[in-house]
């Protein structure tokens, strides 16, 4: 898995977390029924690109249409995003026909640089999100925290908009908390935006960190779980409205050899209803091939605005509340590197159907999975 191997590499900063608990809500917890999945084989070719590393995927119901992005820095192929059908046969996914990839443009109007190459002037993206109110894209980078000996990279995550050629028009005005800086202050490299979720209609917007900030606590580990915001945005202004601790899962296995890397952290949201959103949690640990993956309904109707925390170590606050909606490891199948969901069409008898992608990295060891779910 490529950014969870480069994170094996850089030092872990372990540092206090807060000892709360997330509450349960009352509500009704939607159930997941698994239907089948698809593979898109290893290094398969659309349109001079090498279809890979996706990491998002939403489903725009009026042209029946899904959306990929690509988490590839613009080593391989351009930074991109993809366009596709997925063909349901039976209520079943049968096959999948990209139709289009985009590239994205930065501000200026180029293409983002190789990262290879020009670190300072490339791109980490993570999610995508289509907006029919708009016809355009809003997609997030994870921006960049290298710190060696003999070479620095601090480039700040991003939530960009972006029409349907890729063609750069806005961005969100991200929070203060989110800058990457020198100091362990601020978001942790590879474990910024993961996420991106509207609500029923594209009013609000929805993001979160994958991992605690380092002012908020230590990182999951295998016997405690980490604290990460999930943040809110008025979509009209692009600005932060509120932000929402949500409590990790401690790690799920422990790693082999003991002292090897392993992580949990949000993968992904969806937005379920009014205060609600679907939450992945993706647990890897060094020795073990699949990921665990858990699905649940996160609920911050009660929970605390910590938009003007600065550290939540030590500090009062009621985090949003989770039930948990699916285990993957219940499914008895094998299951990689989960990090994208999104409701798709209704099924043959009138049920939701919701669909996840994983992301290989670009690896002969991944997969890229596509699993279909009825939900009750």
């Amino acid at each position: 898995m490529r950014k969870l191997i480069i994170l094996a590499f850089l030092p872990l900063a372990f540092i206090s977390c807060s000892s709360l608990k997330p509450t349960e809500t009352a509500n009704a917890n939607p159930s997941l029924k698994f239907i089948n999945s698809i593979e898109v084989p290893f290094n398969q070719e659309f349109k001079n690109t090498v279809v890979g590393g996706l990491s998002s995927i939403d489903y725009d119901a009026k042209n029946d249409l899904y959306y990929f992005i690509s988490d590839d820095r613009a080593i391989y192929n351009d930074a991109r995003f993809y366009t596709a059908k997925i063909n349901l046969n039976a209520d079943t996914i049968n096959h999948i026909t990209f139709s289009d990839v985009v590239t994205f443009k930065n501000p200026a109007g180029s293409k983002y640089s190789n990262w290879e190459k020009y670190p300072n002037s490339s791109i980490d993206p993570e999610e995508l999100r289509y907006s029919p109110k708009t016809k355009s894209v809003v997609w997030s980078s994870e921006g960049a925290r290298v710190i060696a000996k003999d070479f620095l990279v601090l480039q700040n995550p991003t939530v960009q908009t972006a029409d349907l050629n890729g063609n750069y028009l806005n961005e969100y005005k991200l929070p203060a908390n989110l800058n990457m800086q020198k100091e362990e202050k601020g978001p942790r490299s590879n474990g910024v935006l993961e996420g991106i979720a509207f609500n029923k209609n594209y009013s609000t917007l929805y993001t979160n960190v994958e991992e605690p900030l380092y002012e908020d606590g230590a990182e999951a580990t295998t016997t405690k779980g980490g604290m990460i915001r999930l943040f809110e945005f008025d979509v009209k202004s692009r600005k932060n409205i509120a932000q929402y601790a949500y409590l990790l899962d401690p790690i799920a296995h422990e790693p082999n050899p003991a002292a090897g890397f392993a992580v949990n952290g949000v993968s992904a949201i969806q937005y379920y209803s009014k205060d609600q959103l679907l939450v992945v949690e993706r647990s890897y640990s060094v020795g073990k091939k699949a990921c665990t993956i858990k699905v649940y309904l996160c609920d911050f109707t009660n929970a605390t605005n910590i938009k003007d925390i600065a550290s939540l170590q030590g500090q009062e606050f009621i985090p949003a509340s989770k039930k948990l909606i699916l285990n993957m490891d219940d499914l008895g199948i094998f299951i990689d590197n989960i990090e994208g969901v999104t409701f798709g069409p209704k099924l043959a008898n009138g049920k939701q159907s919701l669909l996840f992608v994983s992301d290989n990295n670009f690896s002969d060891k991944q997969k890229t999975q596509v699993l279909l779910f009825e939900v009750d």
